[in-house]
């Protein structure tokens, strides 16, 4: 279930967490696991394992919702360009040095942090999102090739379409359902995931639908503002750190 030298209880552990803050926040589940897995393997072992629970936690969360249809609609641009350049760009991720990998790990979770952190209301006029949307998607991809990480800036951009909070928890999930299934496909065709033998991720499903479950169970009791700073606060190190790991 785990990479050598990782601990499986620490593997368990760290999608559980994972699971939690997505079910809280309605996302963090890929920048958690990975970051922390991060530090006890490879990028790119690390995405493998993430493939099962962010796919099965990120179909829950986009079929639970009321607006599928309209959502899909409406963000297709976006959705199609992500998946092509997710395909193309993974190659990134795989070749290469795994400190360059880390690196790239550690500066990608510390710009999402930064950015969280900030609390910046951005606003995407309609009108612009036929082309502005391809080129956020697509631009999400490359970064999702290189480091297994699917929130930037796909997420600042959704949250900027002025959704309510449902239908954005809700295209927050078709979004990165749809860039696990492009990095699952970019890791399969150069070797790195093999669908046939993997058993070790459907296992990670297991703590990450436990803790999405407990994560939901206690939305409503957690002051969102506390756990946002500190989940971003969270994050921002832990970038730091792998960033630090992947230069020296």
């Amino acid at each position: 279930m785990s990479g050598a030298g990782t601990p499986v209880l620490f593997v368990a552990f760290t999608f559980a967490l994972a699971g939690l803050v997505k079910g809280v926040a309605g996302m963090g589940l890929p920048t958690v696991a990975m970051g922390l897995l991060g530090l006890t393997m490879a990028p790119a072992e690390a995405a493998g394992l993430l493939i099962a629970p962010s796919l099965i936690t990120n179909v829950w969360q986009f079929a639970a919702g009321r607006h599928r249809w309209m959502l899909f609609r409406r963000t297709w641009p976006l959705l199609a360009a992500i998946v092509l350049a997710t395909w193309a760009a993974s190659g990134m991720l795989t070749a290469g040095s795994s400190s360059r990998a880390t690196a790239a790990l550690g500066a990608a979770l510390a710009l999402y942090a930064s950015l969280g952190l900030a609390r910046l209301r951005l606003s995407v006029p309609r009108r612009t999102e036929r082309w502005l949307g391809p080129l956020i998607g697509a631009t999400t991809g490359v970064i999702t090739g290189a480091t297994g990480v699917f929130v930037i800036p796909a997420v600042p951009y959704l949250q900027a379409l002025d959704l309510d909070r449902d239908d954005l928890v809700q295209v927050l999930g078709l979004s990165f359902t749809a860039s696990t299934i492009a990095l699952a496909a970019g890791l399969a065709t150069r070797g790195a995931f093999q669908v046939a033998g993997s058993g070790a991720s459907l296992l990670c499903a297991v703590p990450a639908l436990g803790g999405m479950w407990l994560g939901q169970a206690l939305r409503e009791r957690v002051n969102a503002a506390t756990f946002r700073t500190l989940f971003f606060l969270g994050q921002l190190l832990l970038g730091l750190d792998l960033l630090g790991k992947g230069l020296l």
